[in-house]
C-alpha cells in the first residue's frame, strides 16, 4: 500500500511538471476568482493568482464592466513577487493585444476606432483600444478647431499616419478621414455642377482676396476681382458672412475639385456699352478711386475706370506725385483721350478740360507786350521769371543788357527779385515763353542807324587813337575803322594823323545788327568820290590827267 501510495504521487508529481507553465512577459488567460477592496483577484493557472485594479478594466471616462467568474487576458510580468502573488496587469494586455491589431490595421491602411481622453502640448492623447496615441492639433479637423470639448471621449473613427512599437509611438490623424469624406461628397456634389451654372451659395469665410462659398458640401472660391465690375478693395464691401448669394461657377478643376465663382458675370458687363456712352474728347465727371506713382484711376460709372497718367493732369506740374494734384475720392472732370475695349483701357485727361495756359497768354500778350514778374529762378543761361497761371518765362543771357555780356550783369539778380521784360516769342508746342530785359528801352542801334544804308556817308567823332586804327562815334555807337580802311594811299594810312575829338566823314560798308557794329571806311570813300568825278568828268579814254579831273572836281563842289 506504501509503495502503491510512492507511484501515485510520483505520477501526480510528474504530470504536474508536465503542465504548460505560464511564460513571464506573455499575455495569459485567468478567471476571475473575486472582487475586493477596488481589485480583481484573477486565478492565472499553476496554483498562481494575481490582482489587478478595477480601473484597468475600464477604458477612459467609463466604468469598470467586470463580474466574477469572467474570463480575462493579462499581462504576467513575473511569476511570483514578494507575498508570493503573480505580478499581472490588464492594461499591459490590452495594449499588446491593441498594437498587434493596429499593425495590421496600419499595414492595410484601414480606419481604427479610438476616443480623444486628454489634451497635451501640441495636440491630443487617443486611446484606440489599449494602445495610446498622439494626435497633433493640425491633424484634429480641416480647419482650426477653437474648442474641441465636444470631441473629448466620442468614439470616432482616426487613421494611423505612423507608428514605432518599439518607441510606443503612435500619430494618428482624424482630419485625413474628414478629408476623405469631404472628398467624397464633393465628388458628388461637383458632378452635379457645370460651368456655367448659376446655382445658390452660402458666404462661410472672407479673406483679403475673395470669399469662400458653401454649394451644399462643397465650397468655391469667390475672388474679389470677380465679385462686380466695378474696383473692390476688400470683399467685406460687398458681402458678410452668413449670406446667401446667387453665383456662377467659372471654372471646375477635376483633379483637384477646387471651383472658381463669379458674380459679375451675372451681371451686364458696363464695357459693353463703353464706347457708345464715352466717345473720344468728351468730357464727363468721375470720381477718383486710386493713386499710384504714374497717375490716377477715375471712376466714370461702376465697373469702368479709366487712368489719368501723370503727364496728362497738369500744364504747368510736370514733377509733382498725382497725389499732390487730386486725392481719393475726389470729383473731377475729365476727358476721353483714347478707349481699348480688348484691354479694358481708357486713357483719361485732367489738363484737357482746361486751357492751354500758353495759348491763353500768347492771346493776352503778343510779341512786344511788356510783362512783370518775380525771378523763380537763375541758371548759368539766364533768368526764369514767373508769369500768370503758373507758367515761367526765360530771359536768355543775350536778352539781359545791350552793352558787355550777360554773364557779367546775371549776377546783379537774385530770387524773388520783381523783373519787367518784354515778351519776344511764344511757342505754345514747346510750352516757351522768351523774353527780353534788354528790349524794354528800345535798341540803342537800331535807333542810332535807323536810315543809315551801306554805302551811306556819314560823319563820325574820333574817340581814341590806336596803333590798328580809330576808334569813333556815331551817335551814341561805338565803331573802330583799322588803319588799312584810313586813308586810300598807304602813305596816309597813319592813325596819328588824326586826333581825338576830329569830326570824319566815312563811308558805311556794312551794318552788322548781330554784333551791333557798322563797318565804316575812309577809303572807300575817297574810292567812291574818285568813281563818281571820274564819271562826272571824264573816263579814262579822254586823256585828263586823275589830277586835272579830281581838281576839276574840287573846284567845281567849292562852287
Amino acid at each position: 500500500m506504501a509503495n502503491a501510495s510512492m507511484e501515485e504521487f510520483e505520477a501526480l508529481l510528474n504530470e504536474s511538471f508536465e503542465l504548460e507553465t505560464p511564460t513571464e512577459g506573455h499575455v495569459v488567460k485567468g478567471r476571475v476568482l473575486a472582487i475586493e477592496a477596488g481589485q480583481a483577484i484573477i486565478d492565472v493557472g499553476y496554483k498562481m493568482e494575481g490582482r489587478v485594479d478595477l480601473k484597468e478594466f475600464a477604458n477612459p471616462g467609463e466604468t469598470p464592466d467586470i463580474t466574477v467568474g469572467d474570463e480575462v487576458e493579462v499581462y504576467l510580468r513575473a511569476a511570483e513577487n514578494a507575498r508570493g502573488e503573480a505580478v499581472i496587469s490588464r492594461e499591459m494586455a490590452r495594449r499588446e493585444e491593441a498594437w498587434d491589431r493596429l499593425e495590421k490595421a496600419y499595414a492595410e491602411e484601414k480606419r481604427v476606432e479610438g476616443a480623444i481622453f486628454n489634451r497635451v502640448k501640441g495636440g491630443f492623447t487617443v486611446d484606440l483600444g489599449g494602445a495610446v496615441a498622439f494626435l497633433p492639433g493640425s491633424q484634429v479637423d480641416v480647419r482650426p478647431v477653437r474648442d474641441a470639448g465636444p470631441l473629448m471621449g466620442l468614439k470616432q473613427p482616426f487613421q494611423i499616419l505612423k507608428m514605432d512599437r518599439r518607441r510606443g509611438n503612435i500619430v494618428v490623424s482624424r482630419r485625413a478621414i474628414l478629408e476623405e469624406s469631404r472628398a467624397e461628397q464633393r465628388a458628388e456634389v461637383i458632378g452635379k455642377l457645370s460651368e456655367g451654372d448659376a446655382v445658390d451659395g452660402v458666404v462661410k469665410n472672407i479673406t483679403e482676396y475673395g470669399a469662400f462659398v458653401d454649394l451644399g458640401g462643397v465650397d468655391g472660391l469667390l475672388h474679389v476681382t470677380d465679385m462686380a465690375w466695378r474696383r473692390v478693395n476688400h470683399p467685406s464691401e460687398i458681402l458678410s458672412i452668413g449670406e446667401t448669394v446667387k453665383v456662377q461657377v467659372i471654372k471646375i478643376n477635376k483633379e483637384t475639385h477646387r471651383i472658381s465663382l463669379g458674380m459679375k458675370q451675372l451681371m451686364a458687363d458696363p464695357w459693353d456699352s463703353v464706347e457708345q456712352k464715352y466717345p473720344l474728347e468728351t468730357v464727363h465727371t468721375g470720381r477718383v478711386t486710386n493713386i499710384t506713382d504714374y497717375g490716377a484711376f477715375v471712376e466714370l460709372e461702376p465697373g469702368v475706370e479709366g487712368l489719368v497718367h501723370v503727364s496728362e493732369m497738369s500744364w504747368t506740374k510736370k514733377n509733382v506725385h498725382p497725389g499732390k494734384i487730386v486725392s481719393t475720392s475726389q470729383e473731377v472732370e475729365v476727358m476721353v483721350l483714347e478707349i481699348d475695349s480688348a484691354k479694358r483701357r481708357v486713357s483719361l485727361g485732367l489738363k484737357q478740360t482746361m486751357r492751354n495756359p500758353w495759348e491763353v497768354f500768347e492771346e493776352n500778350h503778343p510779341v512786344g507786350t511788356q510783362v512783370e514778374g518775380e525771378v523763380k529762378n537763375i541758371t548759368e543761361f539766364g533768368l526764369f521769371i514767373g508769369l500768370d497761371e503758373e507758367i515761367d518765362g526765360m530771359v536768355h543771357l543775350s536778352d539781359l543788357t545791350w552793352e558787355g555780356r550777360g554773364e557779367d550783369v546775371i549776377g546783379n539778380y537774385r530770387k524773388g527779385d520783381v523783373v519787367q521784360a518784354v515778351v519776344t516769342e511764344v511757342d505754345t508746342d514747346k510750352e516757351r515763353i522768351s523774353l527780353s530785359v534788354k528790349a524794354l528801352g528800345g535798341d540803342p542801334f537800331a535807333e542810332a542807324i535807323d536810315g543809315v544804308k551801306r554805302g551811306a556817308i556819314i560823319t563820325v567823332n574820333v574817340t581814341a587813337i590806336e596803333d590798328g586804327g580809330v576808334e569813333v562815334e556815331y551817335e551814341g555807337m561805338k565803331s573802330f575803322i583799322r588803319r588799312s580802311d584810313l586813308a586810300r594811299d598807304r602813305a596816309d594810312q597813319r592813325p596819328e594823323r588824326f586826333q581825338v575829338g576830329d569830326k570824319i566823314d566815312v563811308r558805311v560798308t556794312n551794318i552788322d545788327a548781330r554784333s551791333r557794329r557798322l563797318g565804316l571806311s575812309i577809303k572807300a570813300r575817297e574810292i567812291a568820290e574818285e568813281k563818281e568825278a571820274v564819271e562826272q568828268y571824264g573816263s579814262s579814254d579822254s586823256g585828263a590827267s586823275l589830277g586835272d579831273i579830281l581838281g576839276a572836281a574840287l573846284k567845281g563842289g567849292d562852287n
